[in-house]
């Protein structure tokens, strides 16, 4: 049996999708996944990226893009009336649902279809309120265990070599994106590409600086 690891945050739209789609890609293979919160700005700080919506012109892209993989693949989605928006109180109620920084797919799920269906703003704090009636949290999402559960969390990612959500782990190996859901599926069913050189000959090709005007 394999066990995957998903890395997320429920600020990505991409997130969303591909938790949608995980279970179909997953389909047949004898398997266990851990759902792993993060917060995904802290990714990019340690990366010194900006994030996709930081970007005007991607932002837009952005939008129309997963909306439309979303229409491709027959998943419900609505954007939120607000985005970015801050996502730490989400991930920190996910999180005090569960224990040693995992949650189960039935809390990643609420949460994931709070945001991306219906078009609310995912911070107001009416809908959280719901949420957290609905859920029935364990433990304090405010509380220093949770809190620090999150940051081990994003830094056991970023130990791994994590730069973006979603991310799924499996042995040595970072997949990530929803269009990576694909070549997920063809390692953990053996395919012979994997066994061939070319995920490691890759990373040995040399790098350059970026030019300079």
């Amino acid at each position: 049996m394999k066990q995957v690891t998903f890395y997320f945050d429920f600020i990505s739209p991409y997130a969303y999708l591909a938790f949608e789609k995980l279970p179909l890609a997953l389909q047949g293979i004898s398997h266990a996944v851990d759902y792993k919160p993060l917060l995904f700005a802290g990714l990019l700080k340690h990366h010194g990226q900006l994030g996709p919506a930081e970007i005007a012109p991607k932002r837009e892209w952005t939008y129309r893009q997963v909306l439309w993989q979303a229409h491709a693949n027959d998943i419900p989605m609505d954007m939120p009336a607000a985005h970015p928006f801050n996502p730490l109180p989400l991930l920190r109620l996910s999180l005090a649902c569960g224990a040693n920084g995992l949650v189960n797919r039935y809390v990643a799920e609420t949460v994931f279809r709070k945001v991306w269906r219906g078009g609310a703003d995912p911070t107001d704090t009416g809908r959280l309120k719901e949420l957290t009636e609905l859920l029935k949290p364990a433990r304090d999402p405010a509380s220093d265990a949770v809190k620090s559960e999150l940051k081990t969390n994003a830094d056991e990612a970023i130990a791994r070599g994590l730069f973006g959500v979603p991310t799924f782990a499996v042995d040595d190996k970072l997949f990530w994106g929803f269009d990576a859901l694909p070549m997920l599926r063809a390692y953990l069913q053996g395919d012979a590409w994997f066994g061939q050189g070319h995920w490691d000959a890759e990373t040995r090709l040399p790098g350059t600086q970026r030019a300079r005007p």
